[in-house]
């Protein structure tokens, strides 16, 4: 069952064509790579995907509704764009805790839990500008996972990563496809898009090209 659809998607911004004609389908419980370069137009995509930008023409379903007309942003999303805003004098648990009272979905457990999950100490008092890149890293992937988001979109999630965390990423992918979530990210690292994608796409200057 396709659960995300991108449909002839073109974003031009001051004349400048981001995105040309892209289609795309994600079926659920599936995860979809997308491959490319800065500034390829992979991080815009999402952005697109997540009602955050507007395209100049063509239309994202997810789930069936129409996002930025019968929804403004998919449901149930989790989300790591770029480099995601912490308040840099709390700690990571702390963080997190402020966030998830925007939708009280989740409590301490689940914060406490998740950290854990990306490696990170729930008790560590540090304050999230003395953490390392590799350390805001994980914050934001635990961010984008901790409320249990059914769709998911990572920019380059391995970012900053050593070999290690790269492994905790494959892994946790791995083990949300087993629970059914359905996985749209970035990366310009073929080897770990074949090791955790079930199709890949390359994007080159806004279009997806073959290779």
């Amino acid at each position: 069952m396709t659960f995300v659809q991108a449909i002839n998607i073109n974003k031009t911004i001051k004349n400048h064509i981001i995105l040309k004609n892209i289609n795309l389908s994600v079926d659920k419980g599936t995860v979809c790579g997308i491959r490319g370069h800065n500034g390829s137009g992979k991080t815009m995509l999402l952005r697109i995907i997540a009602g955050l930008i507007t395209p100049t023409s063509g239309t994202i379903l997810v789930d069936g509704k129409q996002v930025g007309k019968d929804i403004p942003f998919p449901k149930n999303l989790g989300i790591l764009i770029e480099y995601p805003g912490f308040i840099p004098d709390y700690s990571g648990y702390k963080n997190l805790y402020f966030l998830s009272m925007l939708q009280n979905k989740i409590g301490e457990a689940e914060i406490r839990q998740t950290l854990s999950q990306v490696g990170l100490n729930p008790n560590d008092p540090r304050k999230f500008k003395k953490y390392s890149l590799g350390m805001k890293q994980r914050l934001g992937i635990a961010q984008a996972i901790m409320e249990n988001p059914d769709l998911l979109l990572l920019d380059e999630p391995t970012n900053a990563l050593d070999d290690k965390g790269i492994a905790m990423v494959s892994e946790l992918i791995h083990n949300l496809k087993k629970q059914g979530k359905t996985i749209i990210l970035t990366s310009h690292d073929k080897e770990f898009l074949n090791e955790v994608s079930d199709q890949i796409h390359t994007i080159s200057e806004g279009e997806f090209v073959r290779e």
